[in-house]
């Protein structure tokens, strides 16, 4: 694998100071899997550029490997070695470790300075997503150009490669390029080769505090550095949306609100919580209140309309809802549920659960469950809420969701939103058909969510109403749609 950064301008060659390497002698650093080679292809006054090398050992990789002496040639022949992933990031990270961190002593004013860089990453893994190349490094400042390749052009019927040869260009510092580089490379690659833990987190926030809170696609960033793991991306989020709000005074708009958490019963991606997701910059006509607080607003008003005393909120995360509810004299039973046992940790924390009152332990519950199985626990309550769910699970799970809430716990009155994906055409950075959330599986139309609704009515004898939640276009509708269904009295 093969990185090389050209600085182009007046006295280039003094981009070796940054990169603390020298320009006429090469050098080689061992890393766990191999070697690193830094030398410079090309020196000149007008124009230099330094390579990062890699050469990593298959062997090497799978020995020490759990089972490899059973699983076969996978374990010593795959692309590790040739394509630009996690092992690229690490070597840039020891051997161009001082210039990301941005110290240059007597060239400190070049490294504070926007230079004209351009770097070239050899074999990027990028299936079916070289547009997200453009998304991801334009709002950095880069110009993107990449070469695709056919898998074999003796196979065109193979289709084209996944790989591409990706060249960035711009007018940014040295530290930047390089931390851009060293979090990106990684999210395209989809795989990394250690363990994805919490010091990850950190990780991520501290190299991207300076341009992951405002990028537009800070979502899909996050999600595949953090390699998918719900808990984490949990932790980003909150601590990305904190971030933006210092950064922007407090006056940032959240579109929808909620966070997904793995499901450590089912191995479903299916559960949100009611937090702030990082999405695309948006207009400026939604004004505070934003929308999430409009939504937990609209249902909490539904409730009390309704005298409902005894809530479940199915999905509830890290307790947003239950903490509004908590507020509220009239909800004398509260309970929240959700399939992440950390994302009820937090909720229980945000709750102060642990030094609340004997009295005030008996009003809040919270237990872990899937909102696809059967479960007796969410029985017995005046109103069950299901906020920013149901467009997190696979539809073919949607059939299990209906019986599990409106056939088996049927409570007399179920409180349910989900976006309104007209509304998307209102915000920046969302192409023609993409989805609001990396995770969402699906988002409905108004159309399609009164037909699916009302079907749900009339098979299980409720009767439904939908109101829209946040500031409506008079063509798109709202950003948020929520159905309120009431049981009939003859199938209560």
């Amino acid at each position: 694998m093969l990185l090389t950064i050209t600085y182009t301008g007046q006295n280039t060659q003094d981009i070796s100071y940054l990169l603390y390497k020298n320009p006429h002698r090469p050098q080689v650093f061992e890393l766990n899997h191999g070697k690193a080679y830094v030398f410079y292809p090309e020196i000149s006054d007008n124009r230099t550029t330094a390579a990062l090398l890699l050469d990593i050992d298959p062997i090497d990789l799978a020995r020490g490997k759990a089972d490899s002496s059973t699983s076969g040639l996978f374990d010593y022949v795959n692309d590790r070695p040739y394509v630009s992933s996690s092992f690229l990031s690490t070597a840039i990270s020891k051997v161009f470790g001082t210039a990301m961190s941005g110290r240059a002593d007597a060239h400190q004013a070049l490294s504070d300075s926007p230079l004209n860089l351009t770097a070239t990453v050899t074999m990027l893994p990028c299936k079916g997503e070289q547009d997200k190349l453009h998304s991801v490094f334009q709002p950095l400042g880069y110009t993107v150009i990449y070469e695709a390749f056919t898998s074999d052009e003796a196979f065109p019927s193979w289709g084209e490669s996944k790989y591409v040869n990706l060249t960035i260009s711009g007018n940014v510092r040295l530290r930047d390029l390089l931390k851009h580089l060293y979090v990106l490379i990684p999210v395209f690659d989809r795989q990394k080769h250690y363990w994805v833990g919490p010091d990850e987190v950190e990780k991520l926030l501290r190299i991207g505090e300076d341009w992951l809170p405002n990028h537009p696609e800070r979502a899909y960033i996050t999600g595949r550095y953090l390699h998918r793991r719900r808990g984490l991306i949990n932790l980003a989020y909150e601590r990305l949306t904190l971030a933006d709000n210092i950064h922007s005074g407090d006056n940032s708009i959240n579109v929808h609100g909620d966070t997904v958490m793995h499901s450590h019963i089912s191995g479903e991606v299916a559960t949100p919580s009611h937090t702030p997701d990082p999405l695309p910059h948006i207009t400026e006509k939604e004004t505070a209140p934003n929308l999430n607080t409009q939504r937990l607003s609209s249902v909490i008003a539904v409730l009390k309309t309704h005298n409902a005393k005894r809530v479940i909120d199915i999905g509830c995360g890290e307790g947003n809802l239950l903490r509004q509810l908590a507020k509220e004299r009239q909800f004398t039973q509260i309970t929240g549920t959700d399939v992440s046992h950390m994302a009820l940790e937090r909720a229980s924390t945000r709750l102060k659960l642990d030094h609340a009152s004997d009295t005030m332990r008996e009003r809040i519950q919270l237990f872990q469950g899937s909102l696809t199985y059967k479960d007796s626990r969410f029985a017995g309550y005046d109103a069950a809420c299901v906020i920013e769910v149901i467009e997190h699970l696979d539809m073919s799970r949607l059939e299990a969701f209906q019986r599990v809430l409106f056939e088996f716990a049927k409570p007399p009155m179920v409180v349910l939103t989900t976006p309104n994906k007209e509304y998307n055409e209102k915000y920046e950075g969302l192409h023609p058909d993409t989805l609001r959330h990396g995770d969402h599986r699906f988002e409905y139309t108004r159309t399609e969510f009164h037909e699916w609704a009302t079907q749900i009515a009339e098979r299980h004898g409720y009767t439904v109403q939908f109101s829209d939640i946040g500031e409506a276009d008079e063509h798109l509708g709202a950003p948020t749609q929520m159905g309120v269904f009431i049981i009939n009295q003859a199938a209560s």
